[in-house]
């Protein structure tokens, strides 16, 4: 669990935080030492897309870090002011400078060790259409039978399609939502 203060100076006043549990709270928060402000720290949601044409699916090899030159789905950061199915396609549209059709959620994953929310959604990529964006090395399209599994950035990423190929088998495509648990505790 993250416990670790990130904020050391209040963002109204300038001043040093300390860490203490407020007034009618259960949690340590970071608290400014003059003004007396309540520094919350959420977790971070990250949203993607896993676009699918025809039996193939899209992927990206990182050109950044963490993880660079690695491949993962189009995905990063919801930004203020975006619906988490916008920011997917938005992602898709920045890293593979593809456009695609949003269809549904369909992996969420709890990842508490690092703060983040990570969100998944089933989409159509209408047209072989894309390339690489500004966060991208390489895009491309892969079959099951191709995907690089050893090469994959993030194990929501690996999980997200494990559970891909693995309904569309079966026809059907539930929502799911996990713990993906720190790297260590992975048994």
């Amino acid at each position: 669990m993250i416990t670790e203060s990130a904020i050391h100076y209040c963002s109204v006043c300038g001043h040093l935080t300390h860490r203490q549990v407020p007034h009618d709270d259960q949690r340590i928060r970071d608290v400014c030492s003059h003004c007396h402000t309540v520094h919350y720290q959420n977790p971070r949601v990250i949203t993607g897309a896993l676009a699918v044409y025809q039996d193939k699916v899209l992927l990206c090899k990182r050109a950044i870090e963490p993880r660079k030159g690695y491949w993962t789905l189009p995905g990063g950061f919801l930004e203020l002011g975006e619906t988490i199915e916008a920011g997917a396609a938005r992602e898709t549209l920045e890293e593979a400078c593809a456009t695609v059709t949003i269809k549904s959620l369909y992996t969420l994953f709890n990842v508490v060790h690092v703060g983040q929310l990570s969100a998944f959604f089933l989409a159509t990529l209408e047209s072989p259409e894309f390339s690489p964006g500004e966060e991208s090395e390489e895009v491309a399209l892969f079959a099951e039978h191709e995907i690089p599994w050893d090469q994959l950035a993030f194990s929501t990423i690996t999980r997200t399609l494990q559970l891909f190929f693995s309904d569309r088998q079966a026809g059907v495509f539930p929502m799911r939502l996990e713990l993906i648990p720190p790297p260590g505790n992975r048994g």
